[in-house]
């Protein structure tokens, strides 16, 4: 594993099983990645205490105590330089993120999306594609950008919706395939091997596929 590991910021708003994900890869040593600070939205929110348990600085940022949404995205920029974040993480941020983050760290920005974009966008895709009737569902990470699910897709895996699945198992399905992809991606970026030219994002090869 690499000396210098990936510093890495992650944006909550709910229970954080995205982050304990990202956590417990970081432990085992399976990602060169350190999660650096966790910021939510919400001070009741599940994945502050995922944070404390873990010894991970927990931040509350109010929206309510800031008078524009400039100054709320602000005291979140602000939070994340004091924590020397490398790489900002969404994971279950329920906000758009303003450009105060998204110029701070330019193309270093990333979320995760429980559908294959650019179909069944917004916070119901899991229940949209299930509804529709589509055989093939999934999950996307992509770059973030001031839309909602709009950025440079980076990474994609496939879920099938069998005939017997009702929303909450393609639920669990869709949550499991999350909980691999997102620290897959991650350890992409520790290993520098992300770049993105307009819509496009790359991939390169794995130093060792290389050889």
């Amino acid at each position: 594993m690499a000396d210098k590991k990936l510093r890495v910021g992650v944006l909550i708003s709910g229970s954080g099983t995205n982050l304990q994900a990202i956590i417990d890869a970081a432990y085992e040593n399976e990602i060169d990645v350190e999660v650096a600070v966790v910021i939510s939205n919400r001070q009741e929110a599940r994945g502050l205490e995922r944070a404390e348990k873990s010894n991970i600085p927990a931040v509350w940022v109010d929206r309510t105590a800031h008078e524009t949404f400039h100054s709320y995205n602000m005291a979140i920029r602000d939070a994340l330089k004091m924590h020397e974040v490398d790489l900002v993480a969404m994971a279950g941020y329920m906000r758009l993120l303003g450009p105060e983050v998204l110029k701070a760290y330019p193309d270093r920005v990333i979320n995760i999306h429980p559908a294959l974009l650019p179909s069944f966008v917004g916070a119901s895709s899991i229940h949209d594609a299930f509804e529709y009737g589509v055989k093939l569902t999934g999950v996307t990470v992509h770059f973030a950008n001031e839309k909602f699910d709009d950025g440079p897709i980076i990474a994609q895996m496939a879920v099938r919706i069998a005939e017997d699945d009702t929303v909450e198992s393609l639920e669990a399905k869709i949550h499991a395939v999350e909980h691999r992809l997102y620290p897959e991606v991650l350890q992409m970026f520790a290993e520098g091997r992300v770049s993105v030219e307009g819509r496009i994002a790359r991939i390169a090869p794995h130093p060792e596929q290389t050889r």
